[in-house]
């Protein structure tokens, strides 16, 4: 087993296995969200067997406070979690949890019902408890590492949904005619869905600790005090001096609080929260029930759907272009606060506006959250010691979720509104 001294660590001439990293850390975004996804994108299949219990709005309103409560918790207790355990007790839940789904459908036969409708709310539940294990653990843990990892899980965030839709909109053209088709189409994507998030598990736990670069940067933040890492460390043949060295380095292993890093960037924070509330004020619900009905039928809500997944994706490359990436902290507020302009124009597009229309604006709804998230998140830990970078990675990922739980509560107040409650 090698020893690293952190009075040793230097930084790698060459950055060996950076782009291996970088698919590594998209395919683990795809599963992070990749079983929420197939629940948001199979709308359509439970809107048919639970017809009278709006389950795009139900069902996100049953993830998100678990997603919040359990990112609160372990936020609050980051510094003394081993992150290598939090994420592959994450990437298992949701891979048991998808798997339920089909399990689920399977003994049900596909039929509704109250009791169904609890079991599916139960297993969505987990899904909320494994996304604030795997999400928060990850922006965490990629934080320290360098920006092109946090962007390209991110960019694998968006791309869950993406793949998602556009496999949804296959499996119903594959089994539309078909007997029983549509149910059909949804057992063959959950199927894909659950593989997905086996393959994740094999990855984070054989892969991506052995990078060269990763094990770089991990054990430069163990050098600066971070104790999270010692598993990931140890999994790669690395045992770290760091702890053993804390008399003579105290200085180095300080650290800020984690209220010091919120007060520090609660702009960031903030920023976050309002691009999430907004976002998901509008998106899934009032894409599947406010739209109207046009001419292009049941495809509609699902065509929606993967259009603002596209450019969602599309969005999160676009920082990458150093000359048009938003690094100003007042210019990303004013961005984050003009998105608010969106709700009347959703309001009056739905109202008297055609498809096409409403098709332009839910791209530049993706383009926004897309764009201003990766933003957010690459900038915000710059300048912080690898345990901080960790921290705050947390603290954002927090407030994101957040933002999420509060605009799918706002969410409920189109059907309120419009009196179809």
């Amino acid at each position: 087993m090698t020893v690293a001294d952190s009075s040793r660590i230097s930084s790698p001439t060459r950055l060996e296995g950076k782009y291996s990293g970088m698919v590594v850390c998209w395919i683990l975004g795809l599963g992070s969200l990749v079983a929420w996804n197939s629940m948001l994108t199979i709308g359509d299949y439970y809107y048919a067997i639970f017809p009278k219990y709006h389950p795009s709005r139900v069902l996100t309103l049953v993830y998100q406070p678990f997603a919040l409560a359990t990112m609160a918790i372990l936020a609050y207790n980051e510094a003394r979690i081993d992150t290598r355990k939090r994420n592959l007790a994450g990437f298992t839940l949701f891979f048991l949890t998808t798997f339920a789904l089909l399990v689920l459908d399977l003994t049900t036969s596909g039929k509704g019902g109250l009791g169904n409708y609890i079991g599916l709310c139960a297993i969505v539940a987990a899904f909320g408890v494994a996304d604030a294990f795997v999400e928060g653990g990850m922006v965490g843990d990629l934080s320290f590492m360098c920006p092109e990892f946090i962007q390209s899980y991110l960019a694998g965030l968006a791309a869950s949904g993406a793949l998602t839709s556009a496999l949804r909109l296959v499996t119903k053209a594959a089994f539309e005619k078909a007997s029983n088709g549509l149910r059909k189409g949804v057992m063959l994507f959950l199927a894909i869905s659950t593989f997905f998030e086996f393959l994740c598990i094999l990855l984070y736990a054989f892969i991506f600790p052995k990078l060269p670069i990763v094990k770089y940067y991990r054990t430069k933040a163990a050098a600066e005090g971070s104790k999270t890492v010692a598993a990931d460390l140890a999994a790669a043949g690395i045992q770290t001096e760091a702890t053993k060295r804390a008399d003579n380095s105290a200085k180095q292993l300080e650290r800020l609080s984690n209220k010091q890093l919120f007060f520090q960037n609660i702009d960031y924070l903030l920023d976050l929260f309002l691009i999430y509330v907004l976002t998901l004020s509008i998106f899934p619900g009032f894409l599947y029930e406010n739209t109207g009905t046009h001419k292009l039928g049941s495809w509609y809500a699902l065509v929606l759907i993967a259009v603002y997944n596209m450019f969602d994706l599309i969005a999160r490359y676009i920082p990458l272009i150093e000359r048009i990436k938003l690094k100003s902290r007042k210019g990303l507020m004013i961005a984050t606060l003009s998105r608010f302009l969106f709700i009347p124009c959703f309001y009056f597009t739905a109202k008297y506006g055609d498809q096409g229309w409403m098709i332009m604006l839910v791209s530049v709804l993706g383009l926004t959250n897309g764009y201003l998230t990766v933003c957010v998140l690459t900038v915000a830990p710059q300048g912080y010691k690898g345990p901080e970078q960790n921290a705050l990675g947390n603290l954002l990922v927090l407030c994101l979720l957040a933002g999420i739980l509060c605009g799918v509560a706002l969410d409920w107040l189109w059907i309120i509104g419009n009196g179809t409650f």
